[in-house]
C-alpha cells in the first residue's frame, strides 16, 4: 500500500511537471510572440486613431492573460521550486504574500514529491493569513531534521481557522497523508493560529 501510493504521488508529480513544461513552452511562447506582433502593429497605426485604439486594447489583453498564464504555471508547479528547491520557494511565496512574511528556513534538497507538498502546504497556509485571519504578520519556519521535513507557520490574526469550512486545509491534509505526513492546526478564537506540517523523508541525493 505504502509503495502504490509512494507511485501515485511520483505520477501526480510527473504529470504536474508535463503540464507546466507544456504550458512554458507552448501556451506561454506564443502569447508572447503575440504581445510582440500587436506592439509592433501598434508603431505603424496612425496615433489616436480607432485602429490604433483597437490595437491597444488587443495588446494591454495579451499582456494581461500572459501574466495571468504565468501565474497558473507558477501555481502548477513553480520553477523557483524546481531550480532551486523548497527553501527558495518557500522565500519567493512569503515575498508574494499580501501580509508581510518573517521567514526562518534552512532545508537541503528533498525529495520532488516532498517538496512539492511542503511548498503548497506553506501556499495555503499564507493564503488563509490573507484571505481569513486578519493578521498584520506571519512568520515560516522550515527545517530538516530528525529524518522529517517540519514546517510551521504562524500569524498573529484572530484565530478561529477551521478546516471544514473550506479553507483548502482538509485538502493539504490528505496530500501530506499520503506521503505519511501530518498537518495540524491550532487556531483558537482570539488567535493565533498555527500550522505545522511533519513528512518523514531522506534528503534528495546529490547530484
Amino acid at each position: 500500500m505504502t509503495r502504490s501510493r509512494a507511485r501515485l504521488v511520483a505520477a501526480f508529480e510527473s504529470e504536474r511537471r508535463r503540464i507546466e513544461r507544456d504550458l512554458h513552452d507552448g501556451a506561454q511562447q506564443r502569447l508572447v510572440a503575440l504581445s510582440m506582433t500587436l506592439g509592433l502593429a501598434r508603431l505603424d497605426a496612425p496615433e489616436e486613431s480607432p485602429l490604433a485604439d483597437r490595437l491597444a486594447a488587443a495588446h494591454r489583453e495579451a499582456d494581461q492573460v500572459l501574466a495571468e498564464l504565468r501565474e497558473l504555471i507558477r501555481g502548477i508547479h513553480p520553477q523557483v521550486l524546481a531550480d532551486y528547491g523548497l527553501a527558495a520557494a518557500i522565500e519567493d511565496a512569503a515575498d508574494r504574500s499580501p501580509v508581510p512574511v518573517d521567514t526562518d528556513v534552512e532545508l537541503p534538497r528533498l525529495p520532488e514529491p516532498v517538496e512539492s507538498a511542503g511548498y503548497f502546504a506553506v501556499r495555503e497556509a499564507l493564503a488563509n493569513v490573507a484571505k481569513h485571519s486578519g493578521a498584520a504578520r506571519a512568520e515560516v519556519w522550515a527545517r530538516y531534521t530528525d529524518g522529517a521535513l517540519r514546517i510551521a507557520v504562524r500569524d498573529d490574526g484572530h484565530g478561529g481557522a477551521d478546516p471544514a469550512r473550506g479553507t483548502g486545509l482538509t485538502g493539504l491534509a490528505d496530500r501530506l497523508a499520503v506521503l505519511d505526513g501530518t498537518l495540524t492546526v491550532t487556531s483558537p478564537p482570539g488567535g493565533p493560529t498555527a500550522l505545522s506540517v511533519e513528512v518523514p523523508c531522506s534528503p534528495a541525493p546529490i547530484a
